[in-house]
């Protein structure tokens, strides 16, 4: 066991929550409507989160929407899914869509209007009809993070302390009593009944990413650590249409797939297109489908990147300025050029196990937005269900959460987690190569080897690998939880032989009956990884006990 920690500050609460995007903002204020108090703690500054960054819009049914509406929404989210959403879990966050918008509006969220005055709405990739609404043509997300922020005062969501990492969540035979932290000011104590997890993906496990930073798979830790299930974690999206610079990593911009809705279509180097006869609905067919193909062709031509033909858009720098932002500072001017782009890792389909209103296995302890499996997204998220489920799980989450307002939050003593962590350009670097868009049996065992090593590692091992100190970097904590969730994320995608979704096994190319279930992992008492199979729609609430 790591030393127990030197506290030099408290705080107390009846809700803390991670993360400071569309979930985490919407469950403080849903949470601190409901009486409670509420600390939001932040890592960095404020929006410097994956909402922000959303392109496409939000997929949802019509105000007042139809029966027939919400099924055909229904319909593609699970035909996206490879077969393991649950349908209901897909039914209650769908027809809960326009409630959230309406209440989105209410705090001075401004969508694009068509010019009857109504919503506007545009296709994407999976969708079998125009469901998807949009803002400033391409900067939705911007503007929901703008909205959520004009809300976020103490006064309607609670205290946020940026600058202040989430370490461990506290936890007796009870469940949640606290939150330790590390900031400026060292280590604290949050004593609370309840924490909430909104902390987002964990892009940042691979070179190339449309995620921020801080998307360190923060969540999926925190979450093992204090002993709740996480589930699908091998079907990471990748978006297809990333703009492709050569030698680039980080965050990269991506080409929203509404671009392909309002007719661009993909051709390789030779200006050949490649989607037709791939999938029925060709250049706009789900991103696993259009993201495997692109890998394919990049196989057979020994190429590098694609390109998207959008030049006959003829208002594409209005309709969509972001990306052609992005393009133009790159040299390239979509209504002249062809746009070369790639697919980069942008959703974790899989997450903490949660039930739709947020709750995991253990009390007092929820979780909403990426970082979540609601059962929503199954093998393959359908495109702008992202901000559908933020905003109506945040919503949720927070008010289970102040259920638990008032309960005592007696001391406890206070240690780190396990730190052992891989360097991040070493860890980026294997999940590139080994666990990307197409897998196998060699590069899992491979990267598994790579990870399960460290075991083996000296705490004090002089190159920095891994490490114990008392007193950590927060890039040590980032490195610490990427390296665990790489660890779960190559347990399941080893575990799964078959391809299904955006999980693709190059030697195993079709799915199994026998594999449509979920792959649950946990962290056993040995520190060890543990995984067992669970049938679709065997959430939380119908499995495990102690839950509020």
């Amino acid at each position: 066991m790591t030393p127990e920690v030197s506290v030099h500050w408290e705080r107390s609460a009846d809700l803390v929550v991670v993360g400071g995007g569309v979930a985490g903002l919407s469950a403080a204020r849903a949470a601190s409507r409901a009486g409670s108090t509420v600390l939001t703690v932040a890592k960095t500054g404020p929006s410097d989160t994956s909402t922000q960054y959303a392109q496409g819009g939000i997929a949802v049914p019509a105000e007042f929407a139809s029966a027939d509406a919400i099924g055909s929404h229904v319909y593609d989210t699970c035909e996206a899914g490879g077969g393991l959403c649950d349908p209901v879990a897909v039914r209650s966050i769908v027809a809960a869509g326009p409630d959230a918008v309406a209440t989105l509006e209410s705090f001075g969220a401004k969508f694009d209007r068509g010019a009857d005055g109504g919503l506007a709405r545009t296709r994407e990739g999976g969708h079998r009809v125009r469901r998807i609404i949009h803002a400033g043509g391409d900067a939705t997300g911007a503007e929901v993070q703008r909205a959520l922020d004009i809300t976020s005062g103490m006064a309607h969501s609670g205290e946020v302390l940026f600058g202040t990492t989430a370490v461990r969540v506290l936890t007796t035979d009870r469940g949640v009593v606290g939150l330790l932290v590390h900031s400026g000011s060292g280590y604290g104590v949050i004593h609370c009944p309840a924490v909430l997890l909104a902390t987002g993906g964990l892009g940042q496990l691979y070179s190339c990413s449309t995620n921020p930073p801080g998307a360190t798979a923060d969540g999926i830790s925190l979450a093992l650590d204090a002993g709740a299930d996480v589930a699908d974690l091998e079907f990471v999206q990748f978006h297809p249409t990333v703009l492709y610079e050569a030698g680039s990593t980080g965050r990269r911009p991506l080409v929203s797939e509404a671009v392909r809705g309002e007719g661009a279509h993909l051709v390789d180097l030779d200006g050949q297109r490649f989607m037709e006869g791939v999938h029925p609905l060709a250049d706009l067919a789900p991103r696993d489908v259009v993201s495997r193909a692109i890998a394919e062709r990049l196989r057979i031509t020994g190429t590098d990147h694609v390109l998207l033909d959008a030049r006959s858009i003829d208002d594409f720098h209005t309709r969509f300025p972001t990306v052609a932002a992005s393009a133009l500072a790159a040299g390239i001017d979509p209504l002249v050029d062809l746009v070369p782009v790639a697919p980069a890792a942008h959703y974790s389909c899989g997450g903490i196990v949660t039930d739709v209103w947020g709750r995991t296995g253990v009390d007092g302890l929820y979780a909403a937005g990426e970082v979540a499996r609601t059962g929503m997204h199954g093998a393959n998220r359908l495109a702008s269900n992202s901000l559908l489920e933020g905003l109506v799980l945040g919503r949720r989450a927070g008010a289970a959460a102040a259920e638990r307002r008032g309960l005592p939050t007696p001391d406890v003593a206070v240690y780190l987690p396990s730190m052992r962590r891989l360097r991040r350009p070493d860890l980026q670097q294997l999940m590139t190569e080994h666990v990307g868009v197409v897998r196998d049996a060699d590069g899992l065992a491979f990267a598994a080897s790579a990870l399960s090593a460290l075991a083996e590692t000296s705490a004090d091992d002089a190159d920095g690998i891994a490490t114990s100190a008392l007193d950590p970097t927060v890039t040590a904590f980032e490195d610490s939880a990427l390296t665990l969730t790489a660890s779960a994320l190559v347990t399941a995608a080893a575990e799964r032989k078959e391809s299904r979704g955006c999980h693709t096994r190059r030697d195993h190319p079709t799915s199994s009956e026998d594999l449509r279930h979920s792959i649950r992992i946990r962290l056993g008492s040995d520190g060890e990884l543990e995984s067992r199979p669970s049938p679709i729609g065997d959430t939380h609430a119908q499995t495990m006990t102690g839950v509020s």
